[in-house]
């Protein structure tokens, strides 16, 4: 594989960072690197800007509204974006349903569906765990009954991240308790406005409101947003995963937390020399780089496969386990190097405004959060001990 990039790259390059450079909101780029919530208005407003630009959904093809770039452009785009400290594209939406709904919707879906997704103007959220069917998800427990032309669904699912916010969630519901557990599973697509439906906000360690319980009684979903066909709800599902596990690797993120782990070991304190002058501390920065570049190699490597089928292969596993590991280490480090004044501090104080009066403590505010936070990225997508479990069957052949 030839990692330099050629001429023409080199010049995306140049085009991206200039048009970020010019549109990226300055209010929404503070908050991201001063670790301040985001709301749904953020995420939207630059979504919408990324949408005018034709950028919306980089990796669609140009067929359903995309910019169908290479794995290499959308690679320089996610870096680019990272450093200038632009929100992450929501995933749930341009990421993982909206491939399902290409790959397996009808005409109808598809044109129903996907342009508001490119467009922002309908969130989505995943309907996937439940309280008892999490890593063991063909467990799963939500049912859906066939009534004539609806579905009626009953149920709860569990760790919705920003469902408080969805119009709309992509469901794993069961149909059928005969056979296999995951031959019972169908795929719905949820208005999330339907009578019956009922959020109620999970508040994280860190005070934050990002994750809910959804409960389902009686929500009468059309047979018309059943995706693909009836009990096989588990094909799209690892189909979705795929891109999931892919998109969790976040090697641009990782870059840019890098860098700030620099600059934070070469700041000077008043009671201490810089932490790059310690040895050890050194060393776990050059041994969390040299991971990160060789998940940066094989993350690329993933996605140009990608270009020549369906979905990410058993390989997305890798991705997974060593991008939350980065990613956790990362924060661990940072919460390390700033000693005390990266002791935890509430969302409410952050957002008033209320930081200590000095730089140390302000910029290390956020620090805290963002550790509790990447706790739950080696569970989500499926746990690391799964991902283990799926690279020594279908890789290793053990």
């Amino acid at each position: 594989m030839d990692l330099n990039f050629t001429p023409e790259e080199q010049e995306f390059r140049v085009a991206v960072r200039s048009f970020i450079d010019s549109n990226l909101p300055l209010d929404i780029a503070s908050k991201v690197r001063n670790g301040s919530c985001l709301g749904k208005d953020d995420f939207v407003r630059w979504q919408k800007i990324l949408h005018r630009q034709g950028w919306g959904a980089t990796m669609w093809p140009k067929q359903f509204g995309g910019a169908g770039w290479s794995a290499v452009q959308l690679y320089i785009f996610d870096e680019e974006c990272s450093a200038a400290g632009a929100p992450m594209q929501l995933p749930f939406g341009p990421k993982m349903v909206a491939p399902v709904i290409m790959a397996y919707g009808n005409r109808s879906q598809q044109e129903r569906f996907l342009p508001r997704i490119v467009s922002g103007e309908d969130w989505w959220c995943q309907g996937y765990s439940e309280p008892e069917a999490g890593s063991d998800l063909a467990s799963l427990r939500t049912k859906a009954e066939r009534q004539g032309d609806y579905y009626i669904v009953n149920g709860q699912k569990a760790w919705t991240t920003y469902g408080h916010y969805a119009d709309w969630i992509f469901c794993l519901v069961r149909t059928s308790n005969e056979g296999r557990q995951q031959a019972g599973i169908s795929f719905l697509l949820i208005d999330m406005k339907t009578p019956g439906i009922t959020v109620r906000p999970v508040i994280m360690i860190d005070g934050g409101h990002e994750i809910n319980e959804v409960w389902f009684d009686n929500v009468k979903v059309p047979v018309e947003n059943l995706v693909g066909e009836e009990n096989k709800g588990w094909t799209y599902a690892k189909f979705l995963l795929g891109h999931e596990r892919t998109d969790i690797a976040r090697v641009g993120r990782s870059k840019a937390a890098l860098k700030r782990l620099k600059q934070l070991a070469h700041r000077e304190f008043a009671n201490g020399r810089p932490l790059i002058e310690d040895q050890r501390f050194r060393d776990r920065i050059a041994q969390v780089e040299l991971e990160l570049m060789a998940l940066e190699i094989t993350n690329m490597r993933v996605l140009l496969a990608d270009g020549k089928k369906h979905a990410p292969g058993p390989e997305a596993s890798i991705l997974k386990i060593k991008g939350s590991e980065i990613e956790q280490m990362l924060t661990e480090l940072m919460m390390l190097g700033l000693g005390h004044y990266s002791l935890p501090r509430s969302f409410e104080a952050l957002d008033a405004g209320a930081r200590r009066q000095s730089a140390d403590a302000d910029y290390a505010a956020p620090l805290s959060g963002n550790y509790f936070n990447c706790r739950k990225v080696s569970i989500y997508g499926g746990s690391n001990e799964i991902q283990r479990n799926i690279i020594a069957q279908m890789i290793l052949g053990l």
